[in-house]
């Protein structure tokens, strides 16, 4: 595959449906197995990772989970901001993920051909 887009998701999803529409999008898209999908989670938007979404008190957390059996699939690479004030309210993961600076999300930005930004 020669196509990189890289998913940025930075809003609140607990005020927003935007970022799990995000997550729903790139979960889909790299389903096609047309372009390598690779996404970052900023800030608030971490919590997307949480097991259980609705404790979190997420806007779509049932949409949220259904995405994770199609990014654990296709094996998407999770990056998230490294010390987000969030992560610590985030409790177990649904998926596995590293964290990552701004100096390497720049580097990471570089090298793919489309960055989204949600």
């Amino acid at each position: 595959m020669s196509f990189r887009a890289l998913f940025v998701l930075a809003e609140d999803p607990r005020t927003s449906g935007r970022p799990v529409e995000a997550l729903r999008m790139a979960a889909g898209v790299r389903v096609w197995q047309k372009m390598e999908v690779t996404l970052y989670l900023r800030g608030p938007s971490v919590l997307l990772l949480g097991e259980n979404g609705e404790d979190l008190g997420l806007v779509d957390a049932e949409n949220c989970a259904r995405c994770f059996p199609l990014l654990r699939e296709e094996k998407v690479p999770i990056y998230v901001q490294q010390g987000a004030a969030d992560l610590a309210r985030l409790g177990q993961a649904a998926l596995p993920f590293a964290e990552i600076s701004d100096s390497v999300l720049a580097e990471m930005a570089a090298e793919h051909n489309s960055v989204l930004y949600f």
